[in-house]
This record gives structure tokens, C-alpha cells and sequence, in this order.
């Protein structure tokens, strides 16, 4: 009897590794919905993607940092996202001056709440992508992932536009090849993503469960080089944005070369 119980309390638990990946996959099959549909069912859609994908990252912050980790990406991002972006609509600081429409619902500030989720889509597997590049470097990680962080907008705000969910007041000069973005929205996301990367880091520092990650990193990862270069794909392919779709592949690049490398030392 004492060994049964023994054996019971050493066996380990399951890993809820498996939650952040299904979001993940349920990320990627509306994302590819999404160029395949107009009108009301993309915007469905483009609510689904950021629910899934927000829904991916804080799980995966809990599960492989610790649940105080997972609660604290979401109330810091959440946080920041709304004051950055009532800042913008406000002053035309940092990003420019913009706009939101009336079809992406209720708001705070006058930010839509789809607006901080995907905000938290995309900071937390830019962080992770960061933190393998740079694991014992926190400036080197901040600045990377910032950078990430600001790429994955250059894919994703002229869709936006297109979309009809915001609008520039002056948007040129911009990328050429992207008229509907000024150069300024670009500046912005570099600047909110260093206050945000920073901020990020020194949360996970202080919250996060001693010892390695619990899980692999493969679902943010997924999240990230499906967003942004099969959000390329899409551009080029099917929502008739050449630009977009050239400057996301330009600007991933050395991202993408950098893990793959890392990936082939490992």
C-alpha cells in the first residue's frame, strides 16, 4: 500500500502544454479564413483571430512561466496598449494622427477593446522570439523584440485599413509601396514597443517561476511566422497589398535567419 502511494505521488503531472498550442491552431485556421471572406464574416473573423491569438499568449505565459507571469502579461499589456493608443487618438503622439471606426464595437478611452488584445497577441511571442536571441542580454532582447514587435505592424495595419477599421489623417510619406501608413505609425510602434518590451521583461524577472520555461516555445513562435509572413502570403496573394506583403519578408528576414541558425547550432 505505501508503495502504491509512493508510486502515485512521484508519477508527474500532465503538462497543459497542449492549451496554448490549440489556441494557436484555432489562430491559424481563422487566419486563413480570413483573405477568404468580406463584410460582416471578416470581421468575425478578425475578432476571432485576435480572441485566439491573445487567448495563445497568456496561456502560454502562464503555463511555461507560472500562472503569475500569464496574469501579469495580460494586465501589463492590456494596460499599456490602452494608454498608448488613448494617447495617439488624442495628441496624434506617437503614431500620428488616426482614427477608429465604429465597427470594431465598445471602447475605453475611445480604444476598442479588439485593439489591446491584439496588442496582446503580438507582444508576448515577440518577447519569446526575443528571449532566444538574446537570452542573457537585456537590452540586446528589448530592442530585438521591439523591433519584432513594430514588424508584425507593418504587415498588419495596412490590412486594418483596408478592413476600414482605422484611418490616417496624413498618411504619407510612408513605405513605398504602402500609401495608407505613414512613416510616423512606424516610429510609434518602435517607441511603444521599447517601453513595453522593457516593461515586459522586467515583469517576467520578477514573476516568473524559478527554473527553465515549463513548455517549449513552439506556440508563440507558430504565431509569429504565421502572422507575419503568412500574413505577407496573404497580402500579396489574395487582399491585393504588394507592399505590405514585400516589406513584412524584408523585415522578418533576419529574425527568421537568426532562430533558424540558432535552432541548427541546438
Amino acid at each position: 500500500m505505501t508503495g502504491a502511494v509512493t508510486t502515485a505521488r512521484t508519477l508527474p503531472r500532465p503538462s497543459a502544454g497542449w492549451v496554448p498550442l490549440a489556441f494557436t491552431v484555432a489562430l491559424l485556421g481563422t487566419a486563413i479564413a480570413y483573405p477568404l471572406t468580406d463584410g460582416p464574416a471578416r470581421d468575425g473573423v478578425s475578432w476571432a483571430i485576435v480572441l485566439f491569438g491573445s487567448s495563445a499568449a497568456i496561456s502560454h505565459a502562464a503555463v511555461s512561466r507560472g500562472l503569475r507571469t500569464g496574469l501579469g502579461v495580460l494586465v501589463l499589456v492590456a494596460v499599456v496598449a490602452v494608454l498608448f493608443e488613448a494617447l495617439g487618438l488624442a495628441t496624434g503622439f506617437p503614431y500620428g494622427s488616426y482614427t477608429y471606426s465604429d465597427v470594431l464595437g465598445p471602447t475605453l478611452l475611445g480604444v476598442p477593446f479588439l485593439v489591446p488584445l491584439a496588442w496582446l497577441m503580438m507582444a508576448w511571442p515577440s518577447w519569446v522570439a526575443a528571449r532566444r536571441l538574446a537570452p542573457s542580454s537585456q537590452p540586446l532582447r528589448v530592442l530585438i523584440a521591439a523591433y519584432v514587435f513594430a514588424v508584425w505592424d507593418v504587415v498588419l495595419d495596412p490590412q486594418l485599413v483596408q478592413a476600414g477599421y482605422w484611418r490616417w489623417e496624413f498618411p504619407s510619406p510612408g513605405l513605398p509601396g504602402i500609401d495608407t501608413v505613414p512613416l510616423t505609425n512606424l516610429a510609434g510602434w518602435l517607441l511603444a514597443g521599447l517601453v513595453l518590451m522593457t516593461a515586459l521583461d522586467l515583469l517576467v524577472a520578477r514573476t516568473a517561476r524559478p527554473g527553465p520555461p515549463r513548455s517549449g516555445d513552439t506556440a508563440p513562435l507558430l504565431t509569429l511566422g504565421w502572422m507575419v509572413l503568412g500574413g505577407a502570403l496573404a497580402h500579396a496573394g489574395w487582399l491585393g497589398l504588394p507592399g505590405s506583403a514585400i516589406w513584412g519578408v524584408l523585415l522578418a528576414l533576419p529574425v527568421v535567419v537568426a532562430l533558424a541558425a540558432q535552432q541548427r547550432r541546438r
